[in-house]
C-alpha cells in the first residue's frame, strides 16, 4: 500500500508568511523511524512536507485509483505552518482531495487545539475538568472566583508552551503578560490540581481502546510537565511509570473518562487524554491531544510498548485502524486478484453505506408490532414494492396471504437459497416510539434488531446483485412473515412447505458480536395455565388452599425440571390474578415456557407440568393449554452452508463464527434435510427492549457476506 508521511519541519512554502507561526516540529529521527516501521510492514512509503506543494506531490505519488486498485493513505504528522487552525490544514486538504488519512478530522483538531472550547464541551458532557477562566490581556479583570495556586497557558497552543504555576495575582498577571507578548493570544487560567499527573493513550475506533495509564513522576521542582521537560532542557528527568500505580477501580475510571472524552470530541484512530488526580483520588481532565506524539520518549509510545506493541507494530496498527474506518475490516491487500463480479458487488455495498443506513432509518421509523395490523400491512406493501423493483415475483403456492409471503427471482428458488425475514416486532407497543439514532458503534431504534437489521441486510445484498445485473440468474427466494411475536403460529406450515423446495436456508434473526451466527437454537413450548377456585376472605380459617398459594406451591416444583446439563429450562414468564374487592384471588392465569434441545425431554417436561397442575382438591379447577410450539435447530456436522460462509469470510477478512443460542426462531421449522443457518442479521444488544440496537459495522459486513454468498450460488 502507498503511504505518504506528511509532516511540518523546515519548509515555509506558502504564498505569504502571515499570522501566528507554528512552533511544534517532529524530529527527523521520529519521522525516519515511522517510515522504517511502515516499510517493514510491507508498504511503499514516501515523506513530504505539508506545504502549498503537497497537492501536486500527493497527486504524483498516489494518483486516482482505478477499479480494483488499492488507494493510498496519508500518515498525518502535520502540525501546520501558520495560523490559529494549523492542525486542520492538511486534514482539510486531504478531505477535499479524497485521500484517506490516519488521525482525526479537521473539526476535531479545531476543538482539541482550543483548550477553552474543549473544556466547555467536557463540562457540557458532565466530564470533570478544573475550574477556569479566560484572560484576554494582562490587565483583564479576573471574572471567576478561582483558588490559588493557578496555572496559566495559551488557550490554543500545545507542547506546554507558556505553561506556568502562579500563586498570587501579581504572578498571575505576569504570566498572562508573557503569554500575551509571546503568543499574542488569550490565556487560559485554571485551578492547579495538586496531585499526580497521568496520561491515557487511546487507539482504535469501533470501539476505541484505552491503553494502560502512564504516570509522570517529576522529582524535584514544579510538579508540571513543562516545554523544557519535553525537550530535555530542564535539567531533570521526568520518569514514566506504566501501568500507573492506581487501584483497579481508578484505572477503569480514568480509562472510561478518556474514552468518553475521545468520543465527545469526535476523535479518530488515536489520541491522548491528560489527567491530574488530586489527593482524594478524584481525576480531572486537563486537555486532549488529538495528535498524540509518536516520539520515542512520549507516553503514547511508552504505553503501547508496555502492552506488547513494538514501535513498528504501533505504527502499522494505526494504518490498520484507519483502513478499517474508511474501508471496513474486509479490505485486503490481494483483492485485485479477485473476480470483477466480487469487486463490483463489494464496491456497490461499501460505497453506499450512507444510503443503506438511510434505508434502515426509513424502515425503522415504520411501526409494525405483532399486534399492529395497520403497521404490518404498511411494511408488507412497501416490501412488496421493493421486491418488485428488484425483479422478484410473488409465489402464491408458498404464500398464505395472512402471515407469510414468498417471493423469488426469475430463476426461481427451487434448489436455491431461501432467506427468511420477520417483519413484525414481537409484542405490542407500550409508550412512545423509540427514536432512531446512530452512535459510533451502534444503531438504535424500534425493532432495529428484531426485524429491520435483517430486512435491510437482505435488500442491500439483493440490490447490489441487481446493480450488476446478476440477480435474475440467481436462484433466490425471500420468505417474510408477520407472526414472530406469536411463535409463527400461522406462518410455520407455509415456511416448512417453501423450505422443502430450497437447497439451503438463511434466517435473518439477529446474530452475535464478532460476526457469529447461530448453528444451534433451543426449541420452545409455551403453556397457558389457569387455576380457578372459590373466593376466600383474608384470614379465614379453612383447610382449603387459596388459588394463588396453590399456584406458587406448584410453580416452585417446576424449577426442579430445569437442568443445565440436559439443556432444558422451565420458567414462569407471566402471572396475573383476579379477585373480588378485599377477597383473596379466585383466579390465576400464568404463562410457563420450556426451552429445550431434546424433544423427548420437552415432552416429559410437559407431562410433569400437566401432572403438577392436575387438581385433586374440591373446589379447585386447573386448565393447561399449549400456546406455542417451536422446534429446536440442532447442530449438524454436515451443514454445507457454514463452510461456504467461512471460506468467504476468510477470503474477505470478514468476522465469522458459530454459536449456540437459547432463543427459538424460524430456523427450527426448516426440515432436517435442508441445511440452515440462523442469526445472519447484524449483531444485536438489548434485544426486545426499548434500547434494542444493532452493530453498525455488521450491517455492512452482513450485507456483503450475504451478497458474496448468493453470488457464488
Amino acid at each position: 500500500m502507498k503511504i505518504a508521511i506528511v509532516y511540518n519541519r523546515e519548509s515555509q512554502a506558502v504564498i505569504n508568511l502571515f499570522g501566528k507561526q507554528n512552533r511544534e516540529k517532529y524530529g527527523l529521527e521520529t519521522i525516519n523511524r515511522i517510515k522504517e516501521a511502515l516499510l517493514a510492514g510491507g508498504h511503499q512509503v514516501k515523506t513530504f512536507e505539508g506545504d502549498k506543494n503537497i497537492i501536486a506531490k500527493l497527486e504524483d505519488f498516489m494518483p486516482s485509483v482505478v477499479s480494483g486498485e488499492r488507494p493510498g493513505l496519508v500518515f498525518n504528522l502535520s502540525y501546520g505552518i501558520q495560523g490559529n487552525g494549523r492542525y486542520m490544514h492538511i486534514p482539510g486538504i486531504l478531505e477535499m482531495l479524497g485521500i484517506p488519512y490516519v488521525g482525526s478530522g479537521p473539526e476535531t483538531h479545531a476543538l482539541a487545539l482550543d483548550k477553552v472550547v474543549t473544556k466547555m464541551i467536557l463540562i457540557q458532557r458532565g466530564l470533570p475538568t478544573p475550574k477556569f477562566t479566560v484572560m484576554e490581556k494582562p490587565d483583564s479583570p479576573i471574572m471567576d472566583d478561582l483558588n490559588y495556586p493557578l496555572i496559566v497557558k495559551p488557550k490554543d497552543e500545545a507542547v506546554s508552551f507558556g505553561l506556568k504555576v502562579v500563586h498570587n495575582e501579581e504572578e498571575l498577571r505576569a504570566g498572562v503578560q508573557v503569554i500575551y507578548e509571546t503568543f499574542n493570544a488569550p490565556t487560559l487560567v485554571e485551578e492547579y490540581i495538586e496531585g499526580r499527573e497521568v496520561n491515557v493513550a487511546l487507539l482504535g475506533n469501533n470501539p476505541v481502546e484505552a491503553l494502560l495509564p502512564v504516570e509522570l513522576v517529576f522529582g524535584q521542582g514544579e510538579q508540571i510537565y513543562t516545554y523544557e521537560d519535553k525537550k530535555n532542557k530542564s535539567g531533570r528527568t521526568v520518569e514514566k511509570v506504566c501501568p500507573a500505580p492506581l487501584s483497579e477501580e481508578q484505572t477503569k475510571e480514568i480509562q472510561q473518562l478518556a474514552i468518553d472524552t475521545f468520543n465527545a470530541l469526535g476523535c479518530y484512530d488515536s489520541a491522548r487524554v491528560d489527567f491530574r488526580i488530586d489527593k482524594n483520588g478524584k481525576p480531572y481532565i486537563l486537555e486532549v491531544n488529538s495528535m498524540a506524539s509518536l516520539g520515542s520518549d512520549g507516553s503514547f509510545v511508552y504505553a503501547a510498548e508496555q502492552m506488547g506493541l513494538s514501535y513498528a507494530d504501533l505504527c502499522n496498527k494505526l494504518i490498520e485502524v484507519a483502513n478499517e474506518r474508511y474501508f471496513g475490516p474486509f479490505f485486503l491487500d490481494n483483492h485485485t486478484e479477485d473476480s470483477k463480479e466480487q469487486q463490483a458487488l463489494i464496491s456497490s455495498i461499501t460505497q453506499n453505506r450512507d444510503k443503506i443506513e438511510a434505508d434502515l432509518k426509513k424502515w425503522t421509523n415504520i411501526s409494525s408490532w405483532t399486534e399492529d395490523p395497520v403497521g404490518l400491512s404498511t411494511v408488507r406493501r412497501r416490501l412488496d414494492d421493493r421486491l418488485k423493483q428488484l425483479g422478484l415475483e410473488l409465489m402464491e403456492d408458498y404464500t398464505n396471504g395472512r402471515s407469510a409471503w414468498t417471493w423469488q427471482s426469475k430463476a426461481g428458488f427451487k434448489d436455491g437459497t431461501l432467506v427468511v425475514i420477520p417483519i413484525d416486532i414481537p409484542g405490542e407497543r407500550n409508550g412512545f416510539p423509540i427514536p432512531y439514532r446512530k452512535e459510533q458503534e451502534w444503531i438504535y431504534g424500534e425493532g432495529v434488531a428484531s426485524s429491520r437489521g435483517g430486512l435491510v441486510t437482505v435488500l442491500s445484498a439483493l440490490q447490489a446483485l441487481d446493480e450488476q445485473q446478476l440477480l435474475s440468474d440467481k436462484k433466490v427466494g425471500v420468505f417474510f412473515y408477520s407472526d414472530e411475536g406469536r411463535g409463527m403460529r400461522y406462518s410455520s406450515a407455509t415456511l416448512r412447505k417453501a423450505a422443502k423446495e430450497a437447497r439451503q436456508v438463511i434466517v435473518l434473526q439477529p446474530g452475535f458480536t464478532g460476526g457469529k451466527i447461530a448453528d444451534q437454537r433451543r426449541g420452545s413450548k409455551q403453556y397457558s395455565i389457569i387455576v380457578e377456585g372459590d373466593p376466600m376472605r383474608i384470614g379465614i380459617e379453612s383447610n382449603q388452599t387459596d388459588v394463588l398459594s396453590y399456584f406458587i406451591q406448584k410453580a416452585e416444583k417446576l424449577k426442579k425440571i430445569s437442568s443445565r446439563n440436559k439443556k432444558i429450562t422451565v420458567a414462569v414468564q407471566d402471572v396475573r390474578s383476579q379477585r373480588y374487592s378485599v377477597l383473596l384471588p379466585h383466579r390465576v392465569q400464568a404463562t410457563v415456557a420450556v426451552t429445550y434441545l431434546d424433544e423427548k425431554l420437552a415432552n416429559e417436561a410437559e407431562k410433569q407440568i400437566r401432572e403438577a397442575f392436575t387438581s385433586k382438591s374440591s373446589g379447585m379447577q386447573t386448565y393447561v393449554e399449549t400456546l406455542v410450539e417451536r422446534p429446536p435447530l440442532v447442530r449438524k456436522s454436515n451443514n454445507s452452508v457454514i463452510p461456504q460462509l467461512k471460506n468467504l469470510s476468510e477470503k474477505w477478512n470478514l468476522p465469522f463464527g458459530t454459536e449456540s443460542s437459547l432463543l427459538s426462531t424460524a430456523a427450527g421449522e426448516i426440515p432436517s434435510s435442508v441445511p440452515v443457518v440462523c442469526g445472519f442479521a447484524p449483531a444485536s444488544k438489548n434485544l426486545y427492549t426499548p434500547n434494542e440496537a444493532i452493530h453498525r459495522s455488521e450491517l455492512i459486513q452482513r450485507s456483503l457476506l450475504l451478497g458474496l454468498f448468493l453470488l457464488e450460488q
